[in-house]
Order: structure tokens, then sequence, then C-alpha cells
């Protein structure tokens, strides 16, 4: 109960607010285009900004982790990410705000990783499973409060009080961390530089990262980059739902992704004593996202419960980085994770991104905004599914 206290509650709290404002321009975004005039691959950029800063760190974030541990970094990082919200409440341009996301997006790019490498240190192995699926619960406590409650209280405050309010909650969290967490001797303290990057360089030409790296850039990454922003716009456009409407379904969506954590964090250990592996759950949940979009794209009614669906198949995508890493030496474990997460967040970038340049390139050739978001959509479905085949020919090869 100690180190639940000291190291797991203080991790949550960084990951929640780092789903929360992963999130949190979904909801705001009718206002962000309003305000600053901005089409569709523009707020694409704005967005995705987070994404690319988040990515670009995560090389170097593991060899910090593994070098000087998740209390010192994480409780570092969080404070550019309180500069960052602080920048962006007081924004007034897309400049502006392009700079102070991809700020926030660098801040909050150890929250997940510093937390895996924190359990590693503190906790046995066979409680991985369980407090990988809790630690994913707080995110998806926070994409619950970045759908239908921060709806609700953007009329009373705005979305600038919202961001003033992120800042402080941001520097509280880190200094929770660094004054919380307790310190353990670095394992990579005494490698070189240039010992890492090679040992970097190992994990990248891995036949088995390769296994996992398309599916988590395009499975999960297509699922932070509609969740983060194209949910809402889809719903009203092609469902024709109010943007309240869209923030209910926002809010089912995350909250099937956040009961679904839970549940891998209650039965993940038992069911693996059953004979039913995480690989298995990882497998059924990707199969099942893959499936619950296809309904999307196909207008199945009602419009909530393949998003719904959605939400609780692509939750298993997390126990991919517990599985990639225990092929690994332990002493590696921060960097197999962050490299993992490049990709994601790679694949969530282009995506997010991409999806608004194609929505815009439809839309200018003539198509309607209904039929722009199916086709782009249908796109990305297409290359997801191939990525889940090369995941399942390479276990089966194995």
């Amino acid at each position: 109960m100690s180190l639940w206290v000291r190291v797991f509650l203080p991790f949550a709290a960084g990951y929640y607010l780092s789903y929360l404002l992963r999130t949190v321009n979904a909801v705001i975004a009718p206002e962000l285009s309003r305000e600053l005039s901005l089409s569709a691959a523009d707020l694409g950029l704005l967005t995705s900004a987070y994404l690319i800063a988040f990515a670009a760190f995560q090389i170097p974030l593991g060899l910090l982790l593994d070098r000087f541990g998740p209390r010192r970094v994480e409780g570092g990082l969080l404070l550019v990410a309180a500069a960052g919200a602080l920048l962006f409440a007081f924004g007034d341009s897309t400049l502006q705000l392009t700079l102070a996301r991809g700020l926030i997006g660098l801040g909050v790019s150890s929250c997940l990783m510093a937390a895996f490498k924190g359990f590693s240190q503190n906790f046995p192995a066979e409680r991985q499973a369980s407090l990988t699926g809790a630690i994913m619960a707080s995110g998806g406590l926070g994409a619950v409060t970045a759908s239908l409650p921060l709806e609700l209280a953007l009329p009373l405050i705005g979305w600038r009080g919202v961001f003033q309010g992120l800042t402080l909650l941001l520097a509280a969290v880190a200094a929770w961390i660094f004054f919380s967490v307790p310190q353990h001797e670095a394992s990579g303290a005494r490698d070189s530089l240039a010992a890492q990057l090679k040992a970097v360089a190992g994990i990248l030409v891995h036949r088995t990262f390769w296994r996992y790296a398309p599916p988590v850039a395009l499975i999960t990454g297509g699922f932070m980059a509609v969740q983060g922003l194209w949910a809402v716009p889809w719903l009203i456009e092609v469902d024709g739902l109010t943007r309240h409407g869209a923030a209910e379904v926002l809010f089912a969506l995350n909250l099937a992704m956040l009961l679904s954590h839970l549940g891998i964090a209650s039965f993940a250990t038992r069911l693996s004593r059953a004979g039913i592996r995480p690989a298995a759950l990882l497998v059924g949940g990707y199969g099942l996202a893959l499936a619950s979009q296809a309904a999307m794209v196909a207008g199945l009614q009602p419009v909530a419960l393949p998003w719904f669906l959605y939400g609780i198949g692509v939750s298993g995508g997390s126990l991919s980085y517990a599985l990639l890493a225990a092929h690994f030496a332990p002493t590696l474990s921060g960097r197999v994770t962050t490299a993992l997460n490049l990709l994601a967040f790679v694949g969530a970038f282009v995506l997010q991104w991409g999806l608004g340049v194609l929505i815009d390139g439809l839309i200018l050739s003539g198509f309607a905004a209904e039929a722009s978001y199916r086709m782009t959509f249908m796109i990305m479905l297409v290359l997801q599914g191939t990525a889940y085949a090369w995941f399942i020919y390479e276990g089966r090869r194995r």
C-alpha cells in the first residue's frame, strides 16, 4: 500500500493530465476553428504538434530514464508542460498555439514511459500487466474528463480558463512526483552515450520490435488521432449530431476505454493463470477495434455502439509495451518502451495531420464532407488491417 501511494498514484496523476491534454482539442476544436479561422489541415497540424514533439523526444527520453530514473525526468518535464499550457492559455495566433502544443507534448512525453520504468523498479514482474491496466485506466479517466465534462465546463470558464487550471495542476503533480517517488540507482549510469545508443540501435533492428511496431503505429496511433481530434468532426459531419451529442458519444468512447483498462488491471493476472495470456488479449482487442471502425464507416446504428466497442478493443494495445519489453533485458526497459512509443506517436502525428489534408483535398475536389470523411477513414482502416495481418503472421511464424 505504501508503494501504491508513493509510486502508483503520482504517476497515475501525471498520466491522467497527459491524456487529458492529448484529447482536449477534440472538444474545443469548434472554438479554435471559429476564433482563428482554421481549415481542417490547419487544425490537424496545430493539434498534432503535441504528437510530433512527444514522438521526437522518445529516444532521448529512453536514455534519460535508464540513466537518471523516472522521478527526476518526469518531475522536470512536467514543468515544461506547465509552461506550454500557460502559453496556450494566453496564445492569440496559430503559431503561438502550435508552439504551445509542442511544449505540452514535450513536457508530458515521459508520463507513461516513466510510470512503466518506475513500476519495473518497484513492483514484481507478475504485477506488471495489472499495473499497466491501472495506469492506462488513469489515462482513460483523463480522456473521459476531456469529453462531456469539458464540454459542459466550456460555457463557464472558456477554453483559456481550462488551460490556466491545467497549468497549476501540472506544476503540482511535478512536485508530487519529485518528492514522493523513491530514487533508485540508475541502471544505465555507468554506460557511455555510445554504448546506450548502440543498445537503442539493437532494439530498432530487432525483428520482434518490428512485429509490434506497425499495429502500434497505425491502430494505436490511429486511435489517438481520432480520439484526440477527428471524432467530434466525424460525428457532426457524418452522423449529423450536434456538438453536445458528439461530446456524449466521445464520452462513451472514453468511458469504454477506461472500463477496459480497469478490466485489464483487475483480471489480467487471473486470466494469465487460467491460460489466457496477455498476447491473446492484444490480438482480440485489435480485432475488435478494426471491426468497430468498419461499422462506423458503414454507418451502422445506433451511432454510439461502434464507438463504445472501439474504446474497449483498442485498449488491449497497451499490453504491447510489456509484451515487447519481456523480449529484452530489464536494464533496457526504458529504451524499449520509448522506442515503441516513438512509433505510436509518429503514426498518430502522420494520421492526425494526414486525415485533415485528405479531407480538405477531397472536399476541394468536389466531394461532399460526409463522403470525404468516409473515404479518408476507409483508407486508414485498410492500412490498419494490413498491420494487423502482419502482426498475426509474425506471431504464427514464430
